[in-house]
């Protein structure tokens, strides 16, 4: 795998920052329970995350059921409701993270995180976690009409941080976050160890796979003459 030679990292954060899989699925649960449907299991929970809260609600509901889009409008704000009261209760900073982010701050790299996560749920979560401080754009998934695979999130974060696109790098776990950075001009590594919708990471097109955060340390940075990526 090549380094990359770029001024701004930007993260994905569920599957790829942290591990969210439980409260996501503790919540989604509360919400099928309230509205009188069978509970999902955690397998059908992480194949559901990715595309957005709205998109995780319709799935729970409609997956091998049926259920109007009347129901599946008024089951978001019941979801919200209840992973407002349990945001970051289960969740878990993925081993390596936190010194890898401030490594790569050490080195002058700009850091943005860019989810499909509600900003509200978002920016709460990652002080909660610690890791708010390391960000100089936060981009959730109803800051801007378009979310990922939509490139908009993407640019719209390398414009606060003052970085053309295609000097960052997108970090990820999915094909959102890969098709995002591609019609953003920019190289992405996918982690191999995220919900990435049911697909197998491998499957997806991108510039490399990381199988330890820490990792990333060794692709990121000045490259040598002739190995650069920008």
């Amino acid at each position: 795998m090549a380094r990359f030679d770029v001024e701004a990292v930007l993260f994905d954060l569920d599957g790829t920052l942290l591990d969210t899989l439980p409260d996501l699925f503790n919540a989604s649960n509360a919400m099928l329970a309230e509205l009188g449907h069978a509970p999902r299991s955690l397998d059908e929970i992480r194949r559901f995350v990715g595309k957005g809260m709205p998109n995780l609600v319709m799935r729970c509901l409609t997956e091998d059921r049926v259920a109007s889009e009347g129901a599946v409008e008024a089951a978001i704000p019941v979801y919200k409701r209840h992973y407002a009261a349990i945001n970051g209760d289960a969740a878990r900073i993925y081993d390596g993270v936190e010194p890898t982010l401030l490594a790569l701050a050490q080195q002058g790299i700009q850091l943005g995180c860019v989810t499909n996560k509600p900003a509200d749920f978002t920016v709460p979560l990652l002080e909660r976690v610690g890791l708010a401080r390391y960000f100089g754009a936060i981009i959730g998934g109803d800051s801007l009409p378009q979310k990922k695979p939509h490139p908009a999130p993407l640019l719209r974060a390398c414009e606060i941080l003052g970085v053309p696109s295609g000097r960052a790098l997108m970090v990820g776990d999915s094909a959102n976050d890969a098709e995002a950075a591609l019609a953003a001009g920019m190289p992405v590594l996918l982690m191999t160890y995220g919900y990435s919708e049911g697909r197998p990471v491998d499957t997806i097109e991108c510039d490399g796979l990381v199988s330890a955060f820490p990792e990333l340390l060794r692709h990121i940075g000045r490259a040598s003459a002739g190995t650069s990526h920008s």
